[in-house]
């Protein structure tokens, strides 16, 4: 079986996560600048098979689109030109970055760690794809 990479979309940065081959264990992989996550996936690829990109969703508490949809929307367009042969699926982010802190805070890390915004986003993206893969078996 092939992975399964999930984003976490920012403006700043962007979460990634990975599956484990067999797309059991969602596993956070790194944080990129938007401005360089086609060319991190470009050489990702180069090593590992994936057969399916997963975008969180950025929606507002009452289910509305939120303001940085347009942003992860182009990011998935960008997506769509480079791998248009990697099918994508989205899914809801609320509250995935407040999860993401409420994992690191209860894991023990020293403050400094703790407040690691990349940390945070890689989490939330490893909380994205983990949900995906509980919804969705491909």
């Amino acid at each position: 079986m092939a992975r399964i990479l999930a984003f976490d979309y920012g403006t700043k940065r962007i979460g990634i996560a990975v599956t484990d081959p067999l797309q059991i264990i969602a596993t956070g992989l790194d944080t990129v600048h938007p401005n360089h996550a086609i060319e991190y996936i470009q050489k990702y690829l180069l090593t590992e098979q994936v057969e399916a990109f997963v975008i969180g969703d950025p929606k507002q508490m009452d289910g509305s689109d939120s303001d940085s949809k347009q942003h992860a929307k182009g990011f998935s367009t960008l997506l769509k030109k480079a791998f248009p042969n990697i099918p994508q699926y989205w899914v809801d982010e609320r509250f995935t970055s407040k999860m993401a802190q409420q994992a690191i805070m209860q894991s023990g890390l020293k403050k400094t760690d703790r407040q690691n915004k990349a940390r945070v986003d890689t989490i939330a993206a490893t909380i994205i794809l983990q949900y995906f893969m509980e919804t969705n078996r491909l």
